[in-house]
């Protein structure tokens, strides 16, 4: 079967690979759509040693199901999935947090990815999609589930409603563009996007509907908005972040791109400012996602992106470059 292929730090390459071994509780699965997400560019740049060279990444997924050795899913049925492994025995798999599990594996890091034609999976990973629900939308779910699942830890700390809040969403990638879009459903009127990179900027006002700002060119205001989402985690959006948000108001860090830095501990301290972290989504969380995609709570998704998986060299060096207005690139194997 065709996959594309990690091959080398900055490098992806259409390959022939392997048809996946159907093992005792898997499925194997038809890719119709998967998704380019910003670890995989991540990995793509040579920044995540979890991701090594010779890999096939891509966990953003939709498709059907081809072969099974599990009675909970029939040939030709339509899914999506986490692509978390999990235990389903550790404390966290038990409250329901399975996104914490302490003996997680990953598709696309610890096992092939769904840049492919084919890609095994346990069977219990997998979340059926209604018929309305296009494939193409369905391969959102995991990206737009790490939006519901920070916004939703966010919303239980603040101190109004988020309908009241005045809110910063730093970076318009995927998860900054899917947090915008759900915040805009949920009624969030004061709303403001920074994102370096122009064509993504009028992608956001146009599709969104929302004001934006090019946060090199304009400074962004200080103690200014009672929730701020980090979607980038860079040093200086962590620091624009915690500058940003008013005293008593939560920052939602969401993104990785740097590993560590410092932030003021003096300011989030006496200002008594929420910092929360997140991780992904719990199954729960996307099982949530697939009924909002499929009552349209995400808009239309125009700015979605689709080419041919054999493009998918292509597509990467497009991103790397910001030559794309699309925060979501989706590659289709057939």
């Amino acid at each position: 079967m065709k996959a594309l292929v990690y091959t080398q730090p900055n490098e992806m390459q259409i390959m022939e690979r392997p048809y996946p071994s159907l093992d005792e509780g898997e499925v194997v699965l038809k890719i119709e759509s998967v998704g380019i997400c910003g670890s995989d560019m991540h990995a793509f740049h040579g920044h995540d040693p979890r991701r090594k060279p010779g890999l096939v990444l891509g966990h953003e997924f939709a498709g059907t199901v081809e072969e099974m050795s599990s009675p909970l899913f029939s040939k030709g049925q339509r899914v999506t999935g986490n692509p978390l492994i999990t235990c389903g025995n550790c404390e966290y798999c038990l409250q329901g947090r399975n996104n914490l599990c302490a003996n997680r594996t990953m598709v696309g890091m610890t096992r092939p990815g769904a840049f492919a034609e084919y890609m095994s999976i346990p069977a219990s990973s997998l979340i059926a999609i209604p018929e309305s629900l296009s494939l193409d939308a369905a391969a959102l779910t995991e990206p737009a589930a790490t939006a519901v699942h920070a916004i939703n830890l966010s919303m239980r700390a603040l101190q109004r409603p988020i309908q009241e809040c005045r809110v910063l969403i730093l970076g318009g990638g995927a998860i900054g563009m899917l947090s915008a879009l759900l915040l805009k459903h949920y009624g969030v009127d004061d709303l403001t996007v920074a994102e370096v990179n122009p064509l993504r900027r009028k992608a956001i006002e146009k599709y969104v509907g929302c004001k934006t700002i090019n946060p090199i060119d304009k400074k962004i205001s200080e103690n200014a908005y009672e929730f701020v989402m980090d979607c980038v985690g860079a040093v200086v959006t962590r620091n624009s972040a915690l500058s940003a948000v008013k005293p008593g108001g939560v920052m939602m860090h969401v993104g990785l791109q740097d590993w560590a830095s410092e932030i003021d501990m003096r300011k989030l301290t006496l200002a008594e400012i929420t910092l929360l972290g997140t991780y992904t989504y719990s199954t729960v969380d996307l099982q949530a996602t697939v009924n909002l995609l499929a009552r349209n709570a995400f808009g239309d998704l125009a700015w979605v992106e689709k080419r041919a998986l054999e493009d998918g060299p292509q597509a990467f060096s497009d991103l790397h470059a910001g030559k794309t207005a699309a925060a979501k690139v989706l590659l289709k194997p057939f």
